[in-house]
């Protein structure tokens, strides 16, 4: 197979982002969550917790969404086509930059295949590649919600992308103080501290240099990783993804919530959203590990 052709050039994705952001918040097109937050501690992790100050504009989104799925027939895309005021960048022949519409944090990206393509389905040569041209001029977090316990909202395949810091203080990413209690097993990593099955590796910030060549050797990390935690290519389970421009973790999923608390990706980053104070009494009660503990398999 050919390979694909990236168009994203060196350097330019930053400016985009900043500039397509003004568009999109003068438009109307980019409607941000508002929260407040809160840390909280347990096992040795320092938790971002967001609470949201105002559930009605993603209700009301989701209320839109599913009306027109009605009128139309079918299953409603906001992917295909995209909302051109929502447009950051093209980064592939094969893949798209937009912004996430209802964001709760700031400059939230998706990467988006510019065909169908199933949330569930593997990720594949052209996603690994899209991702490390953008991580290339955009330092952040990678995350991917494969199926609906893990959190995913949307059919169509996306992987997603946040600027680091997740937090104003503290590590850039909540979870990294665990990242240094590493127990190889093999070529096969687990973290020693977290308390449910997950598959950890280093990646070389370097490869950034050659998105393909890059996408090459993530693949093999990629499939690997789920290979440890038992995620078979042919029945592939619920899982999420979380990668830096160091580090890939894998975490297989069992359900998506914990009593009326969603869990994605970013839980396991560290970094949790709850939408009422009711929900924040039972994360405090609770304690966002064992939360973490209990979405994902023992």
């Amino acid at each position: 197979m050919a390979q694909g052709k990236i168009l994203l050039k060196p350097g330019t994705l930053w400016t985009s982002v900043k500039e397509r952001t003004n568009h999109a918040l003068q438009c109307g097109a980019l409607l941000s969550i508002l929260t407040e937050f809160e840390f909280v501690e347990q096992d040795g992790v320092r938790f971002l917790v967001r609470i949201l100050s105002n559930l009605n504009r993603k209700k009301a989104a989701k209320e839109k969404q599913e009306k027109q799925s009605v009128i139309s027939g079918e299953e409603f895309n906001p992917f295909l086509p995209y909302e051109e005021d929502l447009f950051v960048a093209d980064i592939s022949d094969t893949h798209v930059c937009i912004f996430n519409k209802y964001n709760v944090v700031d400059y939230h990206l998706l990467i988006v295949t510019r065909t169908f393509q199933e949330q569930e389905s593997l990720l594949n040569l052209e996603d690994f590649a899209a991702m490390w041209a953008c991580l290339a001029d955009f330092d952040g977090l990678v995350f991917y919600n494969s199926g609906k316990n893990a959190g995913a909202s949307q059919r169509h395949k996306h992987l997603q992308l946040v600027p680091l810091p997740l937090a104003s203080s503290g590590p850039q990413i909540p979870i990294e103080p665990l990242l240094t209690a590493t127990q190889f097993q093999d070529s096969n990593a687990t973290l020693t501290k977290l308390p449910f099955i997950h598959a950890f590796a280093p990646l070389n910030p370097d490869w950034m240099e050659s998105p393909f060549t890059a996408a090459q050797a993530t693949l093999e990390v990629y499939r690997t990783l789920l290979g440890a935690v038992g995620l078979d290519a042919r029945q592939l389970g619920a899982y999420n993804l979380l990668a830096t421009r160091e580090w890939m973790l894998i975490v297989p999923r069992r359900q998506e919530h914990f009593q009326s608390i969603s869990v994605n990706s970013l839980g396991f980053a560290g970094a949790l959203l709850v939408r009422n104070a009711a929900e924040m009494e039972i994360l405090k009660a609770q304690g966002p590990m064992t939360i973490l503990k209990n979405v994902a398999i023992s």
